[in-house]
């Protein structure tokens, strides 16, 4: 929390420094060099900050919170000529209770996206199910066969070798060993379910494609690259079933 707090009075801090008048700030910006060192750790320095509060100021504003920047300049100002209307305490009070405000509509607007995503994936499972070669599963696991192989099929405890892409419905890849140019080797049983499910019905040498709803991926948790209620899409390769002693090497 007192990270917090002292990053919002960084942030303050650069706004008001950037209320000179532009003849200054152009004078200024002709004087500066950063030809040691110590000149561009300096620079780094604020620059830094800059960076810091311009995203800062973005995130908050994205979430409906826009604050007065003039007001931001008077309190730097204010406490520079020990003058602040605010005491430490209230500082820390209105700054926790800023931070607060912000975790609530990051919240609430993560519940409202993963619900979104939820009736995008039911809405594309839907209409991907009409579509010819597509076979839809008990669980709802949707898959094509793109490539059939003539090898064995694994079970959920087995090994196995695979090349594969990932995309959400839009397109977007959030990973791929075909793009680190290295397949990868995982036990079965130790994958999302969709994975686990769909690779049981591949002969070795097949690739197919697989549509995997969101209770069958990583359901209501955000990763980042993959928002929660994902339905995600899968192009799997699989290589090898891995004998034991591969197998134990994975392990």
């Amino acid at each position: 929390m007192r990270k917090t707090i002292k990053l919002s009075l960084i942030a303050a801090s650069v706004l008001a420094l950037t209320a000179c008048n532009q003849e200054a700030k152009k004078e200024q910006q002709a004087e500066v060099k950063l030809e040691t060192e110590a000149q561009q750790q300096a620079y780094g320095i604020g620059a830094s900050v800059g960076n810091f509060l311009n995203q800062d100021l973005a995130d908050k504003k994205e979430l409906g919170i826009e604050l007065d920047e003039a007001l931001l300049k008077r309190g730097f100002e204010d406490a520079l000529a020990g003058n602040a209307k605010l005491d430490d305490e209230k500082i820390r009070e209105v700054l926790t209770a800023l931070d607060q405000s912000m975790r609530t509509k990051q919240e609430e607007k993560a519940k409202v996206e993963a619900e979104k995503s939820k009736a995008e994936g039911e809405k594309f499972l839907a209409e991907n199910a009409k579509k010819e070669g597509v076979t839809v599963t008990e669980s709802g696991l949707q898959y094509e066969v793109i490539t059939e192989g003539e090898g064995e099929k694994p079970v959920a405890t087995d090994v196995v070798k695979v090349h594969y892409k990932g995309t959400l419905l839009d397109g977007t890849e959030f990973d791929s060993s075909y793009s680190r140019n290295e397949p990868t080797t995982f036990p079965l049983n130790r994958v999302i379910p969709g994975w686990t499910e769909g690779l049981q019905l591949m002969p070795v040498g097949s690739k197919y494609k697989f549509t995997i709803p969101s209770e069958l991926a990583y359901g209501e948790r955000d990763l980042g690259k993959i928002p929660a209620n994902s339905t995600l899409v899968f192009e799997v390769e699989l290589l090898e079933i891995q004998d034991e002693e591969k197998a134990a090497a994975a392990e």
